[in-house]
């Protein structure tokens, strides 16, 4: 099905609406009467002095831009009275303006009721003009705009109107001055005011409003397009899911009309959209197809390069003001986003997919997205080495549909934040069902189980708390309790074993492996271990940790009812898995090789060894008493204070533990470190000089140096400036010396004020009684249910 997108567009734009995207005629005036607040009745056709008249109680016409409304003579001339102010009466003249919209509505390909509001008076004197725009949605259900050109005598002011490339150019001059000329356009189409050469023009305008449930512009019933598109999505659906299908998962069909969220819906469609809607909901259903209407927005930025100035002040956004607008042309794309929102199913219920990406290879015509004009477009100047940027956003209306069979496929497009929440509340329903894996609930998790994996991402979890789990480790989750142990296997090779593997998914991935045959989930975890060590080594001890304590509980008489003896990893793969981590654990630092900042190891710090200790010895007293010896090996990597000593407070707890030989060994080494400084001599200075290791030599740094060495000299006081007097503090605080700073403001300069203090021998004698404390817990005497001090 080659160019599928193609042959969709071109069957819907072959639906065409006995109507267009304007309308206009002439009409017979009847007896009408205009009074205006502060002018009195008008006389028709207009006279100039009367023109002048409504023009000293009107006001200038505004424009919106964005959110703002603005007066500028430069985009907009003309006049305006406010609707309170207009007073209409005339026999005949409700009955003729009903007649106006009616045939107007036809001529739109309105179908149903059609309600006109008042909306205010124009008055175009010579020279008025008014520049392309649109017009907004300025009450609820509003959809067209209708002017009324009034009997009057002037030259110029054409309308013209756009619309998909279509133009129209419209005289609203009457040759008898009994007629009325009139047009009507959809609010969305682009439309402008020609300046007015000569005499004036009034001008009744009115918004054309759909009121109530009733239904919108409906296209002629064309069975040969619906049938075609019926054919052509049955095919689409039938190739769906086969090996060789390149087909897109959904179609994507731009809508030509423009809306905004609160109209946009099936019943709202105007024109040709509507015509396209009418063919796809009834050819949808009969094809097994899911059809939605959406807003589509592309948001793209990249740089852009500064062309120079140009002398209208109607430049591109960005530009700077009256002198005249800055002119950029877009250079290269860097960024671009294609998202789908506000979703709503044909009885217009919302279909709760939030933002949703689509892919250009969806877009029906292919080509549709090409040479749109932007709704938003911004320019950045060039600031320091940032070259010029820009950043721009298209948003357009779309029917968006999918074979319902592919609907879990096409979820799976949104990502994990769409398939994760919706895959939880399937296992959720399906465990409060209490039924077995033959229900449909089951069914319909295990596919979609499926579509997550095949396109399961290298990473996930990036910026995750230490136990907050990953989406890894909450889908592991989902497969243990929907017991989806096919699909749990192939996660855990995929995504768990491949690296990366975070310390928050250890109890999901337990989990997961306790659904497996013993033989295979230690066959699993050994391969986790391995593919994990080097960059996780934490997360690989938390793992082991928790699964050797889960096999000694299983091991245990007392482990309860609740035991599953066959389930988790056996005693061989633990074994196995353990010296996997032995073997992997760090040695000699200078030897280590360089790693991504992002899987540098935790740090060997006392509870880190601890835990280590702790999961080797239930798993094999050996491994541990070798782990041991390795962690004695290199003292720069596990250092005493650091991770040796820390561990063995944390260790002296456990009573079995304290009789093992790798305990023994590290209580060696750690007492022999202590009972050598504990032996150490003691005492305060004996006077006023301080060890003086200073690497810089600089004259300031030198009378420092001469200071220290002083055994009768307190205090130094340094004058000099902020730069010199901050270099001596750096030199203080960097050699970590017995030195108070303080900086004197008493004269300039100020003066550095240094004071020799105690801080070396007070550190000495805090170590020194947490040496003893240690002491007392690691000594041979001590007992078993000693703690720390």
């Amino acid at each position: 099905m080659t160019n599928l997108p193609d042959q969709l567009a071109k069957l819907l734009n072959a639906a065409q609406i006995p109507g267009d995207f304007y309308a206009t005629g002439v009409s017979a005036a009847p007896l009408l009467r205009i009074t205006v607040d502060g002018v009195g009745p008008v006389a028709l056709p207009l006279l100039p002095f009367q023109a002048q008249q409504l023009i000293a109680v009107a006001h200038r016409a505004p424009y919106g831009k964005g959110e703002e409304t603005l007066v500028d003579t430069n985009v907009r001339r003309t006049w305006q009275i406010a609707a309170d102010q207009v007073h209409i009466t005339g026999q005949h003249w409700a009955t003729r303006l009903q007649a106006i919209v009616a045939q107007v509505a036809a001529g739109l390909g309105v179908t149903g009721s059609v309600v006109p509001e008042f909306y205010k008076l124009l008055v175009y004197d010579t020279g008025s003009f008014f520049v392309s725009h649109r017009d907004t949605e300025k009450t609820p259900g509003m959809f067209a705009t209708l002017v009324i050109a009034l009997p009057s005598d002037s030259e110029g002011g054409e309308l013209v109107v756009q619309h998909q490339g279509k133009s129209v150019r419209l005289d609203l001059r009457c040759a008898d001055p009994s007629e009325l000329a009139f047009a009507a356009f959809y609010a969305d189409c682009p439309h402008e005011v020609r300046p007015v050469t000569s005499g004036n023009r009034l001008v009744l305008v009115y918004n054309l409003l759909r009121q109530g449930p009733g239904k919108p512009p409906q296209p002629p019933h064309y069975q040969a397009e619906t049938q075609a598109t019926t054919a052509l999505l049955q095919q689409w659906s039938a190739a769906k899911g086969l090996a060789d299908d390149a087909t897109p998962e959904k179609l994507v069909y731009l809508l030509a009309h423009a809306y905004t969220p609160a109209e946009l819906c099936f019943k709202t469609l105007k024109g040709a959209d509507a015509a396209a809607a009418g063919v796809l909901l009834e050819a949808a259903p009969p094809a097994g197809c899911d059809l939605h209407v959406a807003l589509l927005t592309v948001q793209e930025s990249g740089s852009a390069e500064h062309t120079g100035y140009s002398s209208s002040r109607r430049g591109r956004w960005g530009g700077r003001g009256d002198d005249g607008a800055e002119e950029f042309e877009i250079g290269e794309i860097f960024d671009r986003s294609l998202t789908l929102s506000q979703w709503l199913r044909p009885d217009g219920s919302p279909a709760g997919l939030g933002d949703f990406p689509f892919r250009d290879d969806e877009v029906c015509p292919a080509d549709g997205l090409q040479d749109l004009e932007p709704d938003e477009q911004y320019f950045q100047e060039a600031t320091g080495n940032e070259g010029a940027s820009f950043d721009r956003t298209y948003q357009r209306a779309a029917l968006v549909l999918w074979p319902q069979h592919r609907a879990l496929a096409v979820l799976n497009q949104g990502g994990l934040s769409k398939t994760l929440p919706w895959l939880a509340a399937l296992a959720a329903r399906w465990t409060e069902s209490g039924a077995g894996q033959d229900s449909p609930l089951w069914n319909e998790a295990n596919v979609l189980a499926g579509h997550m994996l095949r396109t399961w991402p290298r990473a996930t979890g990036y910026h995750l708390l230490p136990d907050q789990p990953s989406e890894t480790g909450q889908m592991l989750a989902l497969l243990a309790a929907l017991n989806d142990v096919a699909h749990l296997e192939a996660l855990v090779l995929r995504a768990v074993a491949a690296g990366s593997h975070p310390k928050g998914d250890n109890p999901a991935l337990l989990k997961a492996l306790a659904r497996l045959p013993v033989q295979r989930a230690g066959e699993l975890l050994e391969r986790v271990v391995v593919a994990n060590a080097a960059a996780g080594m934490a997360a690989c001890v938390d793992l082991l940790s928790q699964a050797a304590a889960a096999a000694h509980g299983r091991a245990s008489p007392g482990a309860g009812p609740g035991a599953s003896p066959g389930a988790g990893p056996g005693t061989e793969h633990l074994v196995a898995a353990a010296s996997a981590l032995v073997h992997a654990l760090p040695g000699d630092p200078e030897q280590a090789k360089p790693i991504a900042y992002s899987q540098r190891p935790a740090a060997m710090d006392g509870p880190f060894v601890s835990e280590l200790m702790m999961a080797l010895w239930r798993i094999d007293t050996g491994l541990a008493d070798n782990a041991a010896a390795h962690l004695l090996a290199w003292p720069a990597t596990y250092g005493l204070d650091a991770a040796v000593v820390p561990a063995l407070r944390l260790l002296a707890q456990q009573a079995d533990v304290r009789q093992s030989a790798c305990f023994a060994r590290l209580r060696a080494a750690g007492l022999a470190h202590l009972q050598a400084r504990a032996s150490l001599p003691l005492a305060p200075p004996g006077d006023w000089s301080r060890r003086a290791t200073l690497h810089c030599r600089c004259q300031h740094c030198s009378g420092l140096a001469q200071f220290l060495a002083s055994p009768t000299a307190q205090t130094w006081r340094f004058k000099a400036t902020e730069f010199d007097r901050s270099h001596v503090v750096r030199s203080i605080r960097g050699a970590v010396l017995d030195v108070d700073c303080a900086t004197d403001k008493g004269n300039r300069p100020y003066s550095l004020v240094c004071t020799k203090n105690q801080a070396s021998y007070a550190r000495l004698a805090a170590q020194r009684q947490r040496d003893l404390a240690d002491l007392a817990v690691l000594a041979p005497g001590a007992s078993d249910g000693a703690t720390a001090g």
